[in-house]
């Protein structure tokens, strides 16, 4: 049974999930907390079929820093290190 992390945490199942991989509580709350969060996986295009300011659009989601100076390939670094 998944714990409750209040109303922080919009989606307290994923966060598990995130922890229990070894991520940072602040990296798992951001995913988890994302608008997309839980949905299911794997139908997206990979990053490198993304236009730049889509790229963009999916850093300001997860609050990247510093991602309106990146090029495409540091946005798609940033995205998948973050």
């Amino acid at each position: 049974m998944n714990k409750d992390h209040g109303p922080h945490i919009k989606n307290d199942e994923q966060y598990e999930a995130l922890r229990d991989q070894g991520m940072s509580k602040s990296k798992a709350a951001r995913i988890a907390n994302s608008p997309d969060a839980g949905e299911k996986g794997g139908k997206s295009q990979p990053y490198e079929e993304w236009t730049k300011e889509a790229l963009y659009d999916q850093a300001q989601k997860v609050d990247i820093q510093g991602r309106s100076s990146m090029n495409k390939d540091e946005l798609i670094h940033a995205l998948r290190n973050n």
